[in-house]
């Protein structure tokens, strides 16, 4: 074992990262040869102590357990006494070496270190009242119990600096996610150190050595951008900021945090992400700042000074940021908090006054709140919450990818989770199903594994796109979030999060949440004939843009949608598959969240066909079942009494924009690389195209039927044209109507339901295609390397895909004609 890790050492090595933690094989060898009396026992007490992950993994349960045997005397290892392994315990964050520790703290001779250990350990939950039971008579257990309650985790961790001298490193225009964390590299995404070598390889490929070599020579290095995190949800993203940028954790293999990220404008996401994480993230103008140029941060005063001494303006930050940043991350804070309440309690004793406190805006007494505000309201026990709000909603749904999941899986057994406290749980496999990678299927079973012990449910590969499947197990009116940037729900709302969000909502059954303000989106008027939901989405942004409420230029960016939560109304004639349409397109917006205003008697009918799909589930030997018999139960109690929410009349918004669908004379289409470059089609009709794509998450069934309504009988497509049901219920569907030999006759390539192009990480386009697509977003790079990408209607995709071209608007109105199609029907 040992002669292996060193070659996996020395072969990690070449590529300037460290080894990967130990497995619980290697940890169980590792401890064969400490017991055996190996000679090289130094290194391997040091391998156990720190090259082992904490929490519930399964190489925790093996360190964990044979620590409790050496503390007992059990087992005689030279060099590791009962104190160092009580220590060592200490140091596993949570889950096994909790309840060692608690039974340690049992035993008189060894009762004082335990304590000791257990002090510092956060992640109790619900052995805290065993602990409480045993401070009754023990001790020990009492002293824990006071160290909780004065919160003494937090005032005896490494107070904050008033100062923070830095040296910038700047990336000019916008920074996604992709930037940061390569879809194409998903695979590697759990592997911290292994992901973080493709940080800006394309954007930036200069960068991971410019901030080395600052580093190097003794310089904090703070990451400067004028758009900073946006696209997809993606905690990868700030890992390897964390990876370049923060230091490690001691006694945490491959994990680091800290570092500092300034932006003109942070996307909501990225900023809450970092804020978890413990990166500290600041809105700034960082207009004159320049790489390798010295500023000062000061943490007391809340200013930041360029090397010149001017002032650069700042945000102000949440109340609490600073004892976040100091705590590790939000999510430590409110573990560590809570554990602190408990404690006090238990005790009977004040809350200590050592935490910023958030004061929270008081309703007026005949408040009136948005829909939004009521289902955000709801999930926390109140009539409504006001923006700026903070607060701890119930979270009822919850939903993980595979890309992602890994890494939520690593969060989940490191938040100490041995069963999930949110609802519902669903692990979807359709980011990797298509073209899986060897080690893919290895994580898809890890995966599955995890989310069924947990108490989830496990989708299988091939199922098809996780939002699809989510969106047919929401209970209205609820809260839920996912580990995807388009976990956009069209019942109830869903705030989409980094996948270490997503493992705390699962595992303790709500998230923090500040309330972000509302923008109201009013559509008025008829459709007319050609204008399908996907010119509704893409109206949105238009709109925005000719009031001036949006621009295009990352330059002193506008845009009234970033942090807002969006809520849509004047589609209650929409089914919740099309309604999907534009709540999906709100990640494209920047925005928070968004709600949907449909009609009761859709929504009743959309919950009686899931309810039988659920159903079907368990006939097919879905696990874990009893995640699927509590959500058809929920489903079943909402039918027997079915109301919806709804906004108040005199509710405030940020702002309000109306649309009115008889001033959308010609589809709208979103060009080449950017979501809100959004122009009407006869300002690019005739633009040569070279592959198109009917799939991803805005796809549904009546897509793939008018794509095959529109390419039947006809010739060959002049474009390489390829079809990715959203599921496999759709595929299956549309096989059975003659749809995919349609699609065949026409040269069309049908992938496994799935995300397919949408994604990046699978198949591609051919590099610098100019590409007409339904997919979600068109960042540079995302479907092919330089690929120019519009974004439009399975109609116009379908036929620019025949005539190689974007048609002209005459051309496009004239084939519905000749099929006898009014846009999307």
């Amino acid at each position: 074992m040992l002669e292996q890790y060193q070659k996996d050492v020395a072969d990690r090595a070449l590529l300037g990262i460290p080894p990967l933690p130990l497995s619980a094989e290697q940890t169980e060898d590792l401890i064969a040869l400490l017991t055996q009396g190996h000679d090289k026992s130094e290194l391997l007490l040091d391998l156990l102590a720190d090259r082992v992950e904490p929490g519930v993994g399964k190489a925790a349960a093996v360190k964990a357990g044979w620590l409790e045997q050496v503390a007992l005397g059990t087992v005689s290892v030279p060099g590791l006494s009962a104190e160092s392994a009580i220590a060592m315990l200490g140091h596993m964050g949570g889950g096994y070496n909790v309840a060692a520790l608690i039974r340690l703290l049992q035993k008189p001779e060894l009762a004082a270190s335990a304590a000791q250990a257990l002090k510092k350990v956060t992640k109790i939950y619900e052995a805290f009242d065993e602990v409480a039971a045993l401070a009754r008579e023990n001790a020990a257990a009492r002293e824990v119990l006071e160290s909780w309650a004065a919160a003494e985790w937090f005032t005896q961790s490494a107070p904050l600096p008033e100062q923070l001298h830095c040296t910038v490193y700047k990336v000019e225009g916008e920074i996604n996610t992709d930037d940061f964390s390569p879809g194409n590299q998903a695979q590697s995404r759990a592997d911290i150190p292994l992901h973080a070598t493709f940080f800006g390889v394309t954007r930036f490929p200069e960068g991971i050595g410019t901030i080395a070599q600052f580093r190097q020579n003794g310089k904090t290095v703070a990451f400067a951008g004028d758009v900073v995190g946006t696209g997809s949800s993606r905690k990868s993203a700030i890992n390897s900021v964390s990876w370049h940028l923060g230091t490690d954790i001691h006694h945490v293999p491959n994990k680091r945090r800290g570092g500092i990220v300034l932006g003109s404008t942070i996307a909501p996401i990225f900023y809450a992400t970092a804020r978890d994480a413990g990166v500290l993230a600041i809105a700034c103008d960082v207009t004159d700042l320049q790489t390798g140029e010295e500023c000062t941060l000061n943490l007391r005063q809340w200013t930041l000074t360029d090397q010149n001494g001017r002032s650069v303006r700042m945000d102000e930050p949440p109340v609490t940021l600073l004892d976040e940043y100091r705590a590790g991350g939000r999510l430590n804070l409110i573990i560590g908090r809570n554990l602190t309440r408990m404690a006090c309690e238990a005790l009977q004793r004040p809350y200590p006054s050592v935490f910023k406190e958030v004061v929270n805006p008081e309703p007026a007494e005949d408040q009136a709140y948005t829909l939004a505000q009521k289902m955000v309201g709801r999930a926390c026990g109140l009539p409504g919450v006001l923006p700026g709000t903070v607060c701890q909603p119930q979270i009822t749904t919850v939903g993980s990818q595979d890309t992602t999941g890994p890494m939520t899986m690593q969060e989940i057994e490191e938040l100490a989770c041995l069963r999930f406290k949110t609802d519902l749980f669903m692990q979807s496999f359709c980011h990797t199903a298509a073209y899986p990678k060897t080690s893919d299927l290895g994580r898809w079973d890890s995966m599955a594994e995890t989310t069924i012990k947990c108490g989830g449910l496990a989708l299988r590969p091939g199922d098809g796109v996780i939002h699809s499947w989510l969106n047919r197990m929401l209970i209205p009116d609820t809260v839920g979030t996912g580990g995807d940037s388009h976990t956009r729900f069209p019942l109830g709302i869903s705030f989409p999060a980094g996948s270490g969000l997503v493992a705390f909502a699962a595992a303790l059954g709500f998230m923090p949440l500040e309330m972000p303000p509302s923008v109201l989106v009013r559509f008025h008027g008829q459709r007319r004939p050609g204008i399908t939901v996907r010119d509704m989405v893409n109206a949105i942004p238009y709109t925005a843009l000719q009031k001036g409420l949006l621009t295009v230029a990352k330059k002193e960016k506008k845009n009234i949608f970033a942090g807002v939560i969006l809520e849509i109304e004047g589609i209650e004639d929409f089914s919740v598959e099309e309604a999907f349409e534009l709540s999906d397109a709100s990640a494209e917006r920047s925005a928070a969240a968004c709600t949907v205003a449909l009609s009761l008697s859709r929504v009743e009918s959309n919950i009686r066909d899931n309810i039988g799909l659920l159903l079907q589930l368990i006939d097919e030997g879905y696990q874990d079942r009893e995640a699927l018999v509590r959500r058809i139960a929920a489903l079943e109690a909402w039918l027997a009494a079915p109301s919806l929410l709804c906004r108040d009349e005199k509710a405030r918004y940020k702002a309000v924009l109306d649309i009115d669908l008889n001033t959308v004379v010609e589809p709208l289409l979103a060009c080449p690389n950017d979501p809100d470059d959004i122009r009407p089609l006869s300002s690019v009709a005739g633009t040569a195209i070279d592959e198109a794509f009917i799939g991803s998450c805005m796809t549904h069934l009546g897509h793939l039927r008018v794509a095959a309504h529109l390419l039947k009988d006809e010739p060959y497509a002049q474009s390489r044209l390829w079809i990715a049901p959203a599921t496999r219920m759709d595929r299956d569907v549309i096989r059975n109507e003659g749809g995919l030999s349609v699609f065949a006759q026409i040269g069309g390539r049908v992938e496994i339901p799935g995300c397919s192009l949408c994604m990046g990480n699978q198949a591609r386009v051919q590099p610098g295609a100019v590409v007409m697509s339904t997919s979600t977003r068109n960042f540079d790079n995302r479907l092919g390397d330089g690929a120019r990408v519009f974004l439009g209607s399975a109609e116009v995709t379908a036929i620019s895909a025949l005539l190689g071209r974007l048609p002209t608007v005459a051309e496009y109105h004239a084939f519905l004609a000749r099929k006898q199609v009014a846009g999307g029907q």
